[in-house]
């Protein structure tokens, strides 16, 4: 009888690895803005929001031991957390590229407003666009590669969901 291919990455150590990354990316940020004077947009923020969600999640399915019966379901709202922030990123990368307009809070539409509607804009307005991206590299963004980022961590995080359950 054949046996299962052993895979290098135990499936169990799944929320840790998830939690490690997730911190890694927001460090990446940090220094990004702090580091490098990169000030983030609206889009970026709710990117980041993400990975909070993913670390908040896989912190507590580490808390809750490999034995838990609801770790599995933890790792998986880990997944789709990732996949909401692929989401965002996807649709910060077509408001950078113009394939869409970005929401009035993110791209500074000004048109039909009153005094008092103007001058709250102004007041409370983005730091950075965020149809304007700020830093390019091999002609993607950070919004680019935080998509690709989380795309693979959506990936990784469903296969540990997967074999898991074996």
């Amino acid at each position: 009888m054949a046996r299962p291919q052993e895979s290098f990455i135990d499936p169990r150590h799944t929320p840790w690895l998830t939690a490690g990354m997730s911190l890694a990316a927001l460090c990446v940020a940090w220094l990004a803005q702090y580091g490098f004077g990169l000030a983030p947009c609206h889009l970026c923020l709710l990117q980041r929001d993400a990975y909070w969600a993913a670390i908040a999640l896989s912190v507590i399915a580490i808390a809750l031991g490999a034995r838990s019966k609801f770790r599995r379901l933890l790792v998986g709202l880990v997944g789709l957390a990732f996949l909401v922030g692929a989401g965002i990123a996807l649709y910060h990368v077509g408001v950078e590229q113009k394939w869409w307009v970005g929401a009035e809070s993110c791209v500074g539409a000004m048109a039909g407003l009153t005094g008092a509607d103007l001058e709250n804009a102004i007041m409370n307005a983005p730091i950075t666009r965020c149809d304007e991206a700020s830093f390019e590299f091999l002609g993607l963004s950070m919004a680019g590669y935080n998509g690709l980022l989380s795309l693979a961590l959506s990936v990784f995080t469903f296969w540990g969901f997967r074999r898991s359950a074996r």
